[in-house]
């Protein structure tokens, strides 16, 4: 796509009015101002509204999943607002860091640490997860606790954390207000230059429901048997196709909490890792007993690349997870159904044993090979999802 330096008179002249619309005075007044020393977005809008999907993502269960409200659709003005908005360090109390800061494009929108860092320095309680397919989790609630219900409310819940990013809401509009380039932003998105925290958080959310991974070799592979999983891909090699048939299998029951082609839960679950448990997960926001221990099942998509893992940051590699899955599940009164012998939902069967998969050396291998295929090269380098700004 050709790129052009983003400039007032091209966002509001060209991205917002037809022949016939007339050009408020107040962006009459703006239309000379020239941002390029700011930003750098392209002359026209990338495309985040209809990315070119592939059918395993437009057809069968996944279009079934997607959170999307009805009265938040994502489109090309309101993600492009959402990106500037995503690497503004204005939205943190001290501008040193911003969403991006703890969601990097490159580690697929995760941190490399096991705790992220706020911005006076102080550490996160939880890790941050990988924002790919964010989309595409059934319930449609967030963070690893799921206290937020929908991603609407949970965008503007790290700006107002004292240790995030430690604004007000009435501080984060103040901010925003206050850079001018945002005014024609908010304009092509919502016809108004006005800025509320209702707004950002429309914008926001619709970013980040546009990051949709769907070029790994996986869906290449998918594509070339027709959406036959059971079939050997052909861009794969053996040990990764038996990654593959293992994942699929009910003998490790992984795609049964990972679903679809996009790898997303369907809901919280009690996954065993701990017998005595230090952290309550939806259990410590709903005190329902049965929700103890029960964190978000997210998507897969890049989890090569956004280690380390669980919610504390407590496995190093994916190794380490398959490893623990086959021999490391601790047999808490809420473990998962999924996760016991004869077992196939959430809760329920305490007396069941734990199930224990058995993978030999060559099997955890295969499933780490497999894993990594589900890594998407052209998500992680796409210039619509990366920092605009021309000096951050």
């Amino acid at each position: 796509m050709k790129k052009a330096i983003f400039s007032m008179s091209m966002v509001a002249l060209i991205f917002s009015c037809s022949p016939n619309d007339e050009v408020t005075d107040d962006i009459n007044d703006s239309v000379n101002t020239d941002f390029s020393g700011i930003l750098n977005l392209p002359t026209d809008f990338y495309n985040y509204a209809n990315p070119d999907l592939p059918n395993h993502f437009v057809t069968g269960q996944v279009a079934g999943i997607d959170n999307t409200p009805n009265n938040n659709p994502v489109t090309d003005e309101g993600a492009t607002l959402g990106r500037v908005l995503f690497y503004d360090v204005n939205l943190s109390g001290n501008n040193t860091v911003s969403c991006a800061s703890c969601h990097i494009q490159e580690r697929g929108f995760a941190d490399e640490g096991a705790f992220s860092t706020g911005f006076e320095g102080g550490l996160t309680g939880r890790n941050s997860m990988g924002l790919a397919n964010a989309r595409y989790y059934d319930n449609g609630r967030f963070f690893w606790d799921e206290r937020a219900n929908t991603l609407e409310d949970q965008v503007l819940m790290p700006i107002q954390d004292q240790v995030e990013m430690g604004l007000t809401l009435n501080e984060l509009v103040s901010k925003i207000q206050d850079q001018d380039y945002y005014q024609p932003l908010f304009t092509d998105a919502f016809g108004s230059s006005e800025v509320t925290s209702d707004k950002i958080s429309l914008a926001l959310s619709q970013f980040v429901r546009s990051m949709v991974s769907y070029e790994s070799r996986y869906d290449e592979g998918l594509e070339a048997v027709n959406g036959d999983e059971d079939d050997d891909f052909p861009n794969f090699t053996e040990l990764e196709n038996i990654g593959k048939d293992l994942f699929f299998s009910n003998r490790t029951q992984c795609s049964n909490c990972h679903e679809t082609a996009t790898f997303s839960g369907d809901q919280a679950r009690n996954n065993g890792l701990d017998a005595v448990l230090t952290d309550l997960g939806v259990g410590g926001v709903t005190g329902n007993n049965n929700d103890q221990g029960e964190f978000k099942v997210n998507s897969l998509r890049n989890i090569a690349l956004t280690g380390p893992y669980m919610h504390d940051g407590r496995f190093a590699t994916l190794r380490e997870v398959v490893q623990f899955y086959n021999n490391g599940v601790q047999n808490s009164p809420g473990l998962d159904n999924r996760l016991r012998v004869g077992g196939g939902g959430r809760g329920g069967n305490n007396n069941g044993n734990v199930r224990r998969p058995n993978l030999n050396g060559q099997e955890i291998d295969a499933l780490v090979a497999f894993l990594n295929t589900l890594t998407d090269e052209s998500f992680l380098t796409d210039e619509k999802f990366s920092n605009p700004f021309v000096n951050n």
